[in-house]
């Protein structure tokens, strides 16, 4: 599947990997629906990429609201006739340890990375399945191994990888392809908005930012998925695959690994 002229939605397309998605994806010759709840930012994305306006469509959407999902997927139909892939990438985290944290800081964390992927996958799935196209979904290594003071970001990736591989085997013989993706930390700002214990947000990245892997090398990751119909990817060695077979063989020795690195 070539991504030309093909129609991609992409939510939390205003920064990190979202823009980076509509970017590339615009260059690869895609029509491209941007979706978030910055409709500034949503719109210097795409005249910065598409100054003619022919090529991307604006959509401001709150995907913890059905409607507003519904109202993404159709506005999407009347503008370009047709959908093919549907970018699950908006997406927050938290940092704070469980006896700390409020519960609603849990609750936001599942309706924006969890609930938000259902509401729009539902809305968008009947074109999906009539186009032939993909779901994708911007995992994390978070939704393989739970790590601390990210209960909710944890369990939200968890749940997503779980909707979407049952959606997968559901839909096994239609022709709808659906691509999870599992980059490690990324340079975005996803660190900056985290919610602390009591859901403000952490305003500064614990992080050497520099050190991180690029929203654009994931943009190109999602596209070449999308493009050779795989099925799921880890994006790094160390932190993605060596650290998920680890767990599988010898997960005491990933507990220890992985509460030392965040506690540091």
């Amino acid at each position: 599947m070539n991504v030309a002229d093909k129609v991609v939605v992409i939510t939390g397309a205003s920064s990190g990997i979202g823009r980076a998605c509509a970017i590339d994806m615009v260059r690869a010759g895609a029509k491209v629906v941007l979706a978030s709840r910055n409709e500034l930012e949503l719109c210097a994305v795409a005249d910065s990429v598409d100054p003619s306006g022919r090529r991307t469509l604006v959509v401001p959407t709150d995907v913890t609201n059905p409607e507003q999902c519904q109202q993404l997927i159709a506005e999407t139909l009347s503008y370009f006739g047709h959908l093919d892939v549907l970018i699950n990438n908006a997406g927050i985290s938290m940092r704070a340890d469980f006896d700390k944290v409020d519960i609603k800081v849990l609750h936001e964390v599942m309706n924006v990375n969890f609930w938000g992927t259902v509401y729009c996958t539902k809305a968008a799935l009947p074109h999906l399945l009539a186009s032939h196209g993909t779901i994708v979904g911007v995992s994390s290594v978070a939704g393989h191994i739970g790590l601390p003071g990210r209960t909710g970001y944890s369990a939200s990736k968890f749940a997503m990888r779980g909707f979407l591989e049952t959606i997968r085997n559901e839909y096994l013989h239609t022709g709808l392809k659906v691509f999870i993706i599992a980059p490690s930390y990324t340079t975005s700002n996803v660190r900056k908005a985290a919610l602390t214990a009591n859901g403000t947000p952490q305003g500064s990245s614990p992080l050497d930012e520099e050190r991180l892997m690029s929203a654009e090398k994931v943009a190109k990751a999602i596209r070449k998925g999308i493009e050779s119909e795989r099925r799921f990817r880890v994006l790094s060695f160390v932190e993605g695959w060596l650290a998920l077979w680890l767990n599988k063989w010898c997960p005491s020795v990933v507990s220890k690994i992985v509460s030392k690195k965040i506690i540091k």
